[in-house]
C-alpha cells in the first residue's frame, strides 16, 4: 500500500534527504512511497520509483539540459550492462583520438562511468548546473531515467539514444547482489525473497522494469533512427555484429580497412568483462556517488539466476514477464 508521510517522519528515517532543496522536500510530501532497497524509501515520481536525491537531480536535468544533435545518450535500467555499453561506446566514437592498442587508453586508467557520466548521478547531482557547451563532440552521456521522463530537448533533437536491456531474471539477481554490497550498514541486508516480491511488483529503482523496457522498445520500433535497442544476451553471443550495429547507429561506422585490421575484435577485448574487472582502476575508487568500483563487476553471465531462484519464483516471474511484455514483441534469452 502506498502511503503519504510527514516531513518530520521522513527526515528522521532518510538521512539521504538532508541536502534536498525545499522544492524537492515539498514534492516528496505528495508522492507515494515504498520501502527502498538500499535507502529507507523509494518514491514514485512521474510513474517510476526512485530515491529522493535522484528526483532532485532529474528535475534539474529536465529543466536545464539542452541536447545537441550530435549527442549520444546511453540508457538502461540498472544492472543490465550499463558499464559495458559505456565502455564500448566510448571506445568506438573515440578510436581515432585514442588508439585502441595505446597503453595509455583512457579505458585502462578511468572507469567507464567517469568517461560517460550519468545525468542523474553526476552531471546534475548536488544542485550542480554545469556548462556542457564546451565538451568535445560527440558528447556521451548515461542515464537510467525512463524514456517518457527524458527532457524534450532529447526527444525532439536529432541526438541518438542507445538502450541496453537484459533479461529480467538476471537483472534481478544482479540487482540484489549489488544493492546488498553497497547499502549502508545501518540498513539490514534484504533477503532474496523480500527483494523478489518487490521486484515482481515493479518496486525497484527506475522500475517497474517492464515499463522501463517498453518505453524504449516502443520508441525504437517507431523511430529506429532515433533509438537503438540492444540486448545484453545478443551482445554476449555475437559481440562483433552488435558492435558494427552500434558504430553504424552512432554515426561512426567501421571501414572495411578497420574491419580487416581487427579493430572490432580489439574493442571487444579492451571492453570485455574479464579485462575491465582486472584493471586496477576498477578494483578501487568510486565513480558513481559513493559506490565502490569493484562492486560494478560481479559475473556478467547469462543464466546465473538458475543458481538462486526457486521453481515457484521462476514460475511467478515468468508470469509477470509474459503478462507485461507478452504482447509487445519484446522477448529475451535467459540462458547462454
Amino acid at each position: 500500500m502506498h502511503v503519504l508521510i510527514s516531513y518530520a517522519e521522513k527526515k528522521s528515517t532518510d538521512g539521504e534527504e538532508e541536502k534536498l532543496s525545499q522544492e524537492c522536500k515539498e514534492l516528496l510530501l505528495s508522492l507515494p512511497k515504498e520501502k527502498g532497497w538500499r535507502t529507507h524509501h523509494l518514491y514514485k515520481y512521474q510513474g517510476f520509483w526512485c530515491q529522493p536525491r535522484e528526483i532532485q537531480s532529474i528535475i534539474s536535468f529536465q529543466k536545464h539540459f539542452q541536447a545537441s544533435d550530435t549527442d549520444v545518450v546511453l540508457a538502461s535500467i540498472p544492472k543490465s550492462g550499463t558499464t559495458w555499453l559505456k565502455a564500448l561506446a566510448f571506445a568506438i566514437v573515440n578510436r581515432k583520438r585514442f588508439a585502441i592498442s595505446n597503453i595509455n587508453h583512457p579505458l585502462l586508467t578511468s572507469n567507464p562511468h567517469d568517461l560517460v557520466p550519468f545525468f542523474e548521478y553526476k552531471i546534475y547531482a548536488n544542485n550542480q548546473l554545469p556548462d556542457l557547451s564546451k565538451l568535445p563532440e560527440p558528447r556521451l552521456f548515461g542515464t537510467h531515467i525512463p524514456f517518457a521522463s527524458l527532457p524534450n530537448s532529447i526527444k525532439k533533437s536529432s541526438c541518438r539514444v542507445v538502450y541496453i536491456s537484459r533479461n529480467p531474471f538476471d537483472t534481478f539477481i544482479s540487482s540484489w547482489h549489488f544493492i546488498n554490497k553497497i547499502k549502508p550498514r545501518s540498513i539490514a541486508p534484504m533477503s532474496l525473497d523480500e527483494a523478489f516480491e518487490m521486484y515482481c511488483k515493479g518496486v525497484i529503482g527506475f522500475g517497474p522494469f517492464w515499463e522501463h523496457m517498453l518505453g524504449y522498445w516502443k520508441e525504437s520500433t517507431d523511430r529506429p533512427h532515433k533509438i537503438l535497442f540492444l540486448k545484453y544476451e545478443d551482445m554476449k553471443e555475437d559481440i562483433s555484429s552488435c558492435l558494427k550495429k552500434l558504430a553504424e547507429f552512432m554515426g561512426f561506422p567501421f571501414s572495411l580497412e578497420e574491419e580487416r585490421g581487427g579493430i572490432i575484435e580489439k574493442i571487444a577485448k579492451l571492453c570485455s568483462f574479464e579485462n575491465m574487472k582486472d584493471l586496477e582502476v576498477n578494483k578501487s575508487g568510486k565513480s558513481i556517488k559513493n559506490f565502490e568500483n569493484k562492486n560494478l563487476f560481479r559475473k556478467g553471465d547469462v543464466g546465473d539466476w538458475v543458481n538462486y531462484l526457486s521453481p515457484r519464483q521462476v514460475e511467478q516471474l515468468t508470469k509477470v514477464v509474459e503478462e507485461k511484455l507478452g504482447g509487445s514483441g519484446l522477448s529475451f534469452k535467459v540462458f547462454s
